[in-house]
């Protein structure tokens, strides 16, 4: 580059989130924790009950609104969802302790954690980070986010997802391993929170793939629906 001339880097388009009610929660970062469903544990064969909770993160403009089209992604014939109770961050900090955990949340949303299941296999077997399996386009579907104010703190609630009206994961967020505030204490230990993060918290039993023309519909008990359809990848 000669002198005196700037490169000027592209604007990174802003990724929002609908509100019920009116307004955008504007997206800052995307966490996920893996393994926080003990049947979920089992049901992949890959880690002890016992582990503490760890993270991976998707990018950020891999959140997608209510009513998406998600092209079937490349490089994967193992194409599955699971479905997620998700945090939005409202103020950020770090090294938070548990007691103090719900007071940084500024609301809650259903969420779907698509994976590229046999990448994520290989990488795992190869002992290799998760990215290519988790991290990509279109990857993190998320409702409509509901204020904590007008939403419960979720202990007990049914959580569920559906594929062409069949339903094919039903769990209580009460039987994740990790609560909300473990969960945002522990990674608050890795990372400075800020406000915009998103936190989705793991998904019980019942993963498993799709096909282009699928309709996906994930619920949780007092928050708004989600619903996504598979579509087949552009040329």
């Amino acid at each position: 580059m000669s002198a005196g001339v700037q490169r000027v880097l592209p604007a990174i388009p802003a990724t929002e989130v609908p509100v019920v009610g009116s307004g955008f929660f504007p997206v800052r970062r995307v966490y996920c924790v893996g393994r926080n469903y003990v049947d979920h544990i089992r049901e992949m064969k890959e880690a002890d009950e016992r582990d503490p909770p760890f993270f991976f993160q998707k990018p950020r403009d891999a959140v997608v609104p209510d009513g998406a089209q998600v092209p079937y992604p490349p490089f994967t014939s193992d194409f599955q969802f699971e479905v997620e109770l998700v945090i939005a961050i409202g103020r950020g900090g770090r090294d938070i302790a548990v007691a103090d955990g719900r007071d940084h949340i500024w609301g809650y949303a259903v969420g779907i954690d698509l994976t590229r299941r046999d990448r994520q296999r290989d990488a795992r077997d190869q002992r290799l980070p998760w990215e290519v399996g988790k991290s990509f386009d279109a990857s993190a579907p998320c409702g409509t986010i509901a204020p904590a104010r007008d939403a419960r703190h979720f202990k007990g609630s049914i959580i569920t997802l559906s594929v062409n009206g069949t339903e094919r994961q039903r769990g209580d967020i009460g039987q994740m391993i990790w609560s909300v505030p473990e969960v945002i204490a522990q990674l608050s230990k890795q990372v400075t929170l800020g406000a915009g993060d998103l936190i989705y918290t793991g998904t019980p039993a019942g993963v498993g793939p799709v096909v282009p023309g699928d309709l996906i519909a994930a619920h949780i008990d007092g928050l708004p629906s989600l619903t996504i359809t598979i579509a087949a990848l552009e040329a």
